[in-house]
């Protein structure tokens, strides 16, 4: 519990530094116009398409799977062996339908080219109802609209083993002010947002430590956060006044 509270005080530091710093850092700086992302995306084999920064299908089977005393049936994105399970629960050796993923190649801001570095860090996977009004009528044979998404089952509420399920997510790019620059002819995420995209993905890791030692790390980390709050702050001034001259 006290890493636990140590973590969380070092993210709320954190957070209010960094807020302070780029709230005063882009005082009087003019806004960014949003992100477009080109072209649209599709998945030729259901005819979905978005309008967002990526388009990803997600494919689930229905399986047995192995637990304490016997079996089971889940949803799985990948393949269970069953090769060791008792007579009656096999699976199928794969899925028959994979899934994909595509990301916006001609994404721009102000009229250049995004880096796809920034669309991975940053962007949103939110999931979508497409229309299904496009599905080819072989697939419509094999498919009925289940929630968000398409299912093989005829009755969603008792699927088979071998039945599939398929949902589509659609990538969001919030908002970049203060998270790009312009390098090489191309917005690339900042020093800055690329250490705190690392920071959060070690965050979400909770490390437990040895009773007291939370206490002996805190002052240090907290003195990082400073520094490296700092440090943002002076690199967008320096940039501001390149920009100026």
């Amino acid at each position: 519990m006290k890493s636990r509270r140590a973590a969380f005080a070092l993210s709320l530091v954190f957070a209010l530094l960094m807020g302070a710093a780029f709230a005063q850092a882009d005082a009087g700086e003019e806004p960014m116009d949003p992100p477009t992302p080109g072209q649209a995306l599709r998945d030729r084999d259901f005819g979905v398409v978005t309008h967002q920064f990526g388009l990803d299908r997600q494919v689930e089977m229905y399986q047995w799977r192995a637990q304490a005393g016997g079996y089971t049936q889940v949803w799985s994105a990948g393949p269970i062996d069953s090769s060791r399970f008792a007579p009656g629960h096999q699976n199928p050796a794969k899925l028959p339908l994979e899934g994909r993923r595509w990301l916006a190649q001609d994404a721009r801001l102000d009229g250049k080219p995004i880096d796809p570095s920034v669309l991975q860090t940053l962007g949103q996977w939110r999931v979508f109802r497409p229309n299904f009004s496009r599905l080819p009528a072989n697939l419509a044979a094999s498919f009925q609209p289940e929630g968000d998404g398409l299912g093989s089952a005829e009755n969603p509420l008792e699927p088979g083993i071998g039945d599939l399920r398929i949902f589509w997510r659609e990538l969001h790019l919030p908002p970049l002010d203060g998270k790009v620059e312009l390098r090489g002819g191309r917005w690339q995420l900042t020093p800055v947002a690329a250490a705190q995209a690392l920071s959060g993905e070690r965050a979400s890791t909770v490390v437990e430590l040895p009773d007291n030692e939370d206490r002996k790390l805190l002052p240090w980390l907290l003195a990082g956060a400073v520094v490296l709050a700092a440090i943002g702050l002076v690199w967008r001034r320096l940039r501001r006044r390149s920009a100026a001259r």
